[in-house]
């Protein structure tokens, strides 16, 4: 079936009649509010061909609100970027304009690195 297939354990055959592959559904976690959440904002260069990108990680949530999250803070910035495993990318140096964007959102925010 390929890596498109129904994902399944470790286990190739089992004499046991009653035996239930145990699928491990990832259920997505609930959004925390607003208020509950810690933001990691940071510049990032590695493997953009030496162009800043502005990095926001730790949110918890839905892919959802996450990818919403995402659309909100390209368009305050009035640049384009991605929602991709977990973080938003926002290209360009606009890291104390999305931390100041985040905290009137009620977000909590820690910059990253320099």
């Amino acid at each position: 079936m390929g890596k498109k297939g129904k994902k399944r354990s470790d286990v190739v055959y089992s004499t046991n009649p009653d035996f239930n592959y145990n699928d491990e559904e990832e259920l997505e976690e609930e959004t925390l509010p607003n208020n509950q959440q810690l933001l990691y904002v940071s510049i990032d260069k590695k493997q953009r061909k030496g162009k800043d990108v502005t990095l926001i990680e730790g949110f918890v949530g839905t892919d959802d609100d996450l990818k919403e999250l995402g659309k909100k803070l390209k368009s305050a910035c009035g640049v384009g970027g991605t929602v991709k495993e977990g973080e938003i990318l926002i290209q360009g140096n606009h890291r104390d304009k999305v931390i100041e964007i985040l905290n009137k959102q009620d977000f909590k925010t820690k910059r990253k690195g320099g």
